[in-house]
This record gives structure tokens, sequence and C-alpha cells, in this order.
């Protein structure tokens, strides 16, 4: 079994390998939790001096109809190489997506090839990836989103600014 913080080559990672923080993120596209803190760690990486972030679906479709779905386009659009477009704008633009045609919508707007953006959504040629991150969520012990690890370590915070900045700065320290 894998450890929360071995990062693999196939993985979703923004930022300098070299970063002396590494934040793992397990999030929903839905979730307006997992929605404060991209906004939170968005704001956060420039006074760190870059974090690494590393995401991983966990969609929680019990709560959230479109999660799964959501992640899905995620990872179609990361198939065009543009997932942290998408993953930025999911978050960005979470309470107008309401439906599925609303993930066309973004994926045109990052001028992808939508024919082949709505055959991957269409086949759910993505599934397999997002359901695999949502299997290792449930090993690693995150059940909810956001679950954050930082540097290996699991926060338990809350998902807003201040939080996540004091446990940055706590994480800095060790």
């Amino acid at each position: 079994m894998k450890r929360v913080d071995e990062i693999g080559n196939d993985e979703h990672v923004r930022g300098p390998a070299d970063a002396a923080l590494t934040v793992i993120e397990y999030a929903d596209f839905q979730c307006p939790y997992s929605a404060r803190a991209h906004l939170a760690l968005r704001d956060l990486d420039g006074p760190f001096g870059g974090i690494r972030l590393v995401y991983r679906h966990l969609p929680l479709t019990h709560l959230h109809p479109l999660a799964e779905l959501a992640a899905e386009a995620a990872e179609a659009a990361g198939s065009q190489g543009l997932f942290w477009e998408m993953h930025d704008l999911l978050f960005e633009k979470q309470r107008q997506v309401v439906d599925k045609q609303d993930l066309a919508v973004l994926a045109e707007s990052l001028d992808l090839d939508i024919e082949r953006f709505r055959t991957d959504i269409l086949e759910r040629r993505h599934r397999t990836r997002v359901q695999a991150d949502a299997e290792r969520a449930h090993l690693d012990g995150a059940t909810g989103t956001p679950t954050i690890f930082i540097n290996g370590v699991r926060y338990r915070g809350d998902s807003d600014r201040a939080s996540l900045e004091s446990a940055l700065s706590e994480a800095l320290g060790r």
C-alpha cells in the first residue's frame, strides 16, 4: 500500500518539486468547503514561496450528484493538457455548474477539442481514474472533503484562509 505522501508520476501536481510545503488535497469539485480551500491555497501560494499541491479526487456523490462527472470533466480536460485550468474553473464557477451542459460550457471556454471532451464524458473514459483516487482516499482515511495532508501529516482544521495559513506556518516550523 502506498503512503499518503507517495506521489505517482500520473498524479496532478502543481508547484515546485522542491517546495518547502507539499499539500495533498482530496477534494470534490461540488463541495463548498473544497472550493474555499482552493481559494485559500491559491492565495497562500505566494506568501509561502510556492506550495507543491497534489490534487486527488474524492467525489461525494451522495451529497453532490455532479461531483463524479465534474471530476471526469477535469480528467477529460487533463487528457488535452488543461487539467489545472479546468480544476480552477470548476471551483471558481462552482455555483454555476448545475448540470452536465454546464461542464461543456466550461470546456468550451478553455478552447478544448469539444467533441473529444464530450465523447470522453459520454463514454465515461476517465471514470476509472476518478474511482482509483476515491479508493486511495479511503485507504488514506479520507472520508470527507476537503481532506488535506501537509508535508505528509493530516490536517484536521478548517478550510478557511486563516486556518490553513496557520497550519502551513506551523508545518514550516517542524
